[in-house]
């Protein structure tokens, strides 16, 4: 079974400042309340391609309650895990191309692919897309959001696989319909954490919320 979802919304910042938002989304619980449930985040990679100037990085996030608790309730131990709070890694890339002003991320979870697999893909540019936000030559695996950041941002969440076989219908419809709301929630969570980033940046200013930031915390931002 896939489940598709796809908005849009446009952001009223520099593109820059947009990218950098999305870098901070997940920093801090005081910078955004809505990053309380991200327990850590690792820079596994980080470079400049010297060809064409774009910043390329990847970042694991460890979440809690990355499966909704209700679906976890549906399934056998022996594919959560036994008891106990949940968490879940999630696998992000990024590419972000300033001059052209566009930046493209693609994440995923690492956990429970087995029984529930979501791929965000998102898209921000500086200028509105110029072709409809769904493409016929994209893969039937991925649900699609896209969000105009103002930058436009395109928020692909989708990508849920099941196993072949797996558990009775009854089951497969349950966890479907649990996923699908899991899912809207937590687009309209990612969208309100972003706005309150950007609007931190805009009210106080980069250099400022970056300071406040490294003394609360005692670490340099670009380490997380």
């Amino acid at each position: 079974m896939v489940l598709t979802h796809t908005t849009n919304h446009s952001y009223t910042h520099p593109f820059p400042t947009v990218t950098l938002a999305f870098f901070l989304r997940y920093y801090s619980p005081q910078l955004n309340p809505f990053s309380a449930h991200v327990l850590s985040t690792d820079t596994i990679d980080s470079h400049v391609d010297p060809e064409t100037g774009r910043l390329h990085t990847t970042r694991i996030h460890l979440k809690k309650s990355r499966m909704p608790s209700a679906i976890i309730k549906l399934l056998p131990a022996s594919v959560t895990g036994g008891a106990g709070e949940k968490s879940s890694y999630v696998l992000e890339n990024s590419i972000v191309d300033i001059k052209e002003g566009w930046m493209k991320t693609e994440s995923r979870n690492l956990n429970f692919t087995g029984v529930l697999s979501v791929t965000e893909s998102q898209h921000y540019s500086a200028t509105p897309p110029t072709r409809p936000t769904t493409r016929a030559s994209l893969p039937p695996l991925g649900s699609r959001k896209t969000d105009k950041a103002a930058a436009n941002e395109e928020n692909s969440r989708g990508r849920f696989g099941w196993i072949s076989g797996w558990g009775a219908k009854r089951i497969q419809s349950s966890i479907e319909s649990i996923a699908s709301n899991k899912t809207d929630d937590q687009i309209i969570k990612s969208r309100d954490g972003m706005k309150m980033v950007l609007e931190r940046l805009r009210s106080n200013g980069v250099v400022a919320v970056l300071r406040e930031l490294n003394r609360r915390e005692g670490k340099s931002v670009f380490e997380a």
